[in-house]
């Protein structure tokens, strides 16, 4: 391996119609990222097999072999004493021991969460990791974290937690000025918990505060005016899922509506281009991929039904992280507060 080359180490096997899902995400991957070395880490014979099979090109490649499986249904007591040899416990031991790498996988959300504590540990000056990613608004997107990692948390986990955000979002948006907003049940400065409070305190007792435009409410996060919108993982966790249930269902609705009858079918022809254009901008494809950010390392979350397109984005996700070197950004936002 060159010095400097970007390598991703992956779990093959993770996730719905996986490793073949995987594979082909590779491949679309690496027709953009040609120079990316990629270690699969999962049944050989299978991986090695589906290559084959789909006649898949990929390069610059190498195969771990691992055996233990690890099952949604498995305690952390044995993810982390009986599954030492699985694909995400060795991909990610991987990344931390290897410089200018990474890991990506659409495995158990659990397993990650732990093993990549476990093996990376944390940022200095950051407590807990945050489950970050980015959510479509009305002018292009927003980030969003925490979405299900610390069901209870501080003031001061919030306040890391816009640290972080502002750190990734300057690597996705270098020259912009991105407003930084707490979600609550209210916009007023007495409204909600008080760990919301504190946390809204913190960040204006930093140099985050020229940033900060303060609460904002769940009606508001799609209107584009919170670039980085800052929740404990409880919270934010039933507003991502409530969002995509409810955009599930509208999609649906209108899918069945212009197939009622002739005239709607003649409807749908006049406005298809102006639907494509509002689809493309809400595929949850290319917003796949969510972040552990605050650890001392890598490690990104592709949905576990992420078909390849969407798990090719996760790769370019954490490429990008690899590349732009934000734990280094983080780091350096620490030591100016």
């Amino acid at each position: 391996m060159s010095d400097g080359q970007v390598v991703i180490a992956i779990d093959a096997m993770g996730g719905e119609n996986s490793p073949y899902k995987v594979l082909k995400g590779v491949e679309i991957f690496l027709q953009e990222e040609k120079n990316t070395k990629i270690i699969f880490f999962g049944d050989e014979l299978l991986i090695n097999q589906n290559i084959s099979k789909y006649k898949l090109k990929i390069i610059n490649f190498e195969v771990v072999d691992t055996k233990d499986i690890i099952f949604d249904e498995d305690s952390v007591n044995t993810i982390l004493r009986s599954k030492k040899n699985s694909s995400i416990y060795k991909g990610l031991e991987y990344a931390k021991n290897n410089e200018n790498s990474g890991f990506v996988s659409s495995g158990s959300t659990a397993a990650i969460m732990v093993l990549s504590r476990l093996h990376m540990g944390m940022i200095k000056g950051i407590d807990r990791p945050a489950i970050c990613s980015l959510v479509p608004n009305q002018k292009n997107y927003s980030l969003m974290l925490d979405l299900g990692a610390n069901v209870i948390v501080s003031g001061s986990n919030l306040f890391q937690f816009a640290l972080m955000g502002y750190c990734y979002y300057s690597i996705i948006n270098k020259n912009s000025k991105p407003k930084i907003g707490i979600l609550n049940i209210g916009t007023e400065n007495n409204k909600g918990l008080e760990f919301l409070q504190e946390a809204a305190d913190l960040i204006l007792s930093s140099f985050l505060k020229e940033f900060f435009i303060g609460f904002i409410e769940p009606n508001n996060i799609t209107s584009g005016d919170c670039d980085i919108i800052i929740s404990d993982g409880y919270t934010g966790n039933i507003m991502l899922k409530s969002a995509e249930g409810i955009s599930n269902y509208i999609t649906s609705n209108l899918r069945d509506i212009f197939n009622k009858s002739v005239i709607n079918k003649i409807a749908y022809k006049l406005i298809e281009k102006d639907l494509k254009k509002l689809k493309d901008q809400v595929n949850p494809d290319i917003y796949n991929g969510a972040t552990l950010i605050g650890l001392n390392g890598i490690s990104v979350k592709s949905h576990g039904n992420a078909n390849p397109i969407a798990f090719s984005y996760a790769l370019k996700q954490c490429h990008n992280f690899i590349t732009n070197n934000l734990n280094k950004q983080i780091i350096k936002s620490i030591k100016n507060i």
